[in-house]
């Protein structure tokens, strides 16, 4: 690979590193005290904005460092090196009956660049965050000190490097709880909403029953069909409860050229297809886990979809109490806009505490949409919609950030000036460089 490589998902901002350090034993972790420019761990590169990006300093390559270490078939606990892949535990765990406890919506990360962003999931109103089913990690410093981190021990750096943005050191391995998965199957509901005000409706009558919760959102709609769209719930599909689908598994595809087909003409098209396609208001499948949480990762390089500019994901949460009247405002104006995409996901997070100093979840209802970087014209855009989240007291994710002000990013994470005190010195980011320079 080269420096030109390492970017991330969103491909913007447009930064390189001056070097690349490629991980490979934890046993022979190098000494950071002897790069004369900071250091920053990196994953798959599946953070969208620049919080894996290290503009002309030293990318540490975890990729390298992927075994399994052990594992507890009873208790469903497995110890693995930062390195290894969700994909990787889901084609070792699943067939002993084990699933991740929490997973976002693609399962090309790795189990390090999980804990540091916190991730969450569909079931975040059940599980939280990934951070909660970590059980201990090991971690390494600028000074060569190798800690031991678990609620127990040395809590409040386990608490500061979970959501702590690969800043507090370099986590080599980890202990996860898995959850128990009777098969790789989901029963799965999807349920076709009209306006924005039956999606409350919908979420609050799921939530009681089911695990999975999650919907996708026309943000093209507008008038009376405004925050239309379509609701998927499900649950674990139990072989000895309900007929298991006998589905081969594909190989994914990788799109095969960079060109801007998402545009203004291809977003319109496909969102009235969509939304269109389901004819009845609830249809119920048994589905395979693949399409159900990770229906991008079928194809490779899809953000290649956006252009060489790149796209910006937008993802917020606005607290509960305003948050009807606050998504109404927010859909109106990227519908007239035109600059909407078909990436639009919604859903709630329960109060379910991360163990996360920074961690982004919070009661409220989250939106995640993406927008093809078109410039002048997107980035005002979004200057607005921040104005619009900034006046419900809601907040940005900084792992799908590429914009973020400092002053938004110190209000929304208060405890930034204790987390100073666990980040380590020799340890930075382009992000962290623009939220707190």
């Amino acid at each position: 690979m080269s420096l030109n490589d390492y970017e991330s998902w969103g491909r913007y901002p447009k930064q390189l590193p001056a070097q690349v350090e490629k991980l490979f034993w934890r046993s022979e972790i190098p000494d950071f005290n002897k790069f004369s420019k900071p250091v920053l761990p990196y994953g798959c590169g599946k953070s969208y904005g620049d919080s894996c990006l290290n503009e002309n300093g030293v990318l540490l390559d975890t990729r390298g460092i992927n075994r399994f270490i052990s594992f507890d078939r009873e208790k469903g606990i497995l110890r693995c090196e930062a390195g290894v892949t969700l994909e990787q535990i889901l084609d070792f765990a699943l067939p002993l009956g084990w699933f991740p406890a929490t997973t976002p919506g693609t399962k090309l990360i790795t189990v390090g660049g999980a804990l540091a962003n916190d991730v969450h999931g569909k079931n975040h109103h059940k599980g939280g965050t990934f951070g909660r089913h970590v059980r201990k990690f090991e971690l390494v410093r600028s000074n060569g000190e190798r800690i031991i981190c678990s609620p127990e021990e040395n809590s409040d750096m386990f608490s500061a490097t979970i959501s702590g943005l690969g800043l507090t050191g370099l986590i080599t391995w980890m202990e996860i709880q898995l959850s128990p998965c009777p098969s790789e199957f989901f029963a799965m509901e999807a349920i076709k909403f009209d306006r924005l005000e039956e999606f409350y409706e919908i979420n609050q009558d799921s939530e009681k029953d089911f695990d999975y919760t999650v919907a996708w959102v026309d943000c093209t709609a507008r008038g009376s069909s405004m925050g239309r769209g379509i609701y998927n719930r499900g649950n674990h599909a139990d072989p000895k409860k309900m007929d298991i689908p006998e589905i081969k598994k594909k190989p994914p595809k990788a799109l095969p050229i960079e060109a801007p087909f998402i545009n203004s003409c291809t977003v319109n098209a496909f969102n009235k297809l969509y939304f269109n396609k389901q004819m009845n208001k609830i249809e119920k499948d048994i589905v395979h886990y693949d399409p159900f949480f990770y229906p991008l990762d079928t194809v490779y390089h899809w953000n290649r979809a956006y252009g060489k500019n790149g796209f910006l994901q937008y993802q917020f949460v606005i607290p509960f109490g305003k948050e009807q009247q606050t998504y109404k405002k927010f859909l109106e104006a990227v519908a007239v806009s035109g600059l909407s995409s078909f990436l639009v996901v919604m859903k709630t997070f329960g109060d379910v505490v991360s163990p996360g100093m920074m961690s982004f979840p919070r009661p409220g209802v989250n939106m995640a949409i993406d927008f093809r970087m078109t410039g002048e014209k997107t980035l005002k855009l979004l200057d607005y919609l921040d104005k619009i989240v900034r006046e419900a007291n809601g907040g940005f994710y900084p792992a799908k950030d590429a914009r973020m002000s400092s002053s938004d990013f110190k209000r929304f994470y208060p405890r930034w000036k204790e987390f100073l005190q666990y980040k380590d010195t020799n340890f930075s980011s382009s992000f962290w460089r623009r939220v707190c320079s």
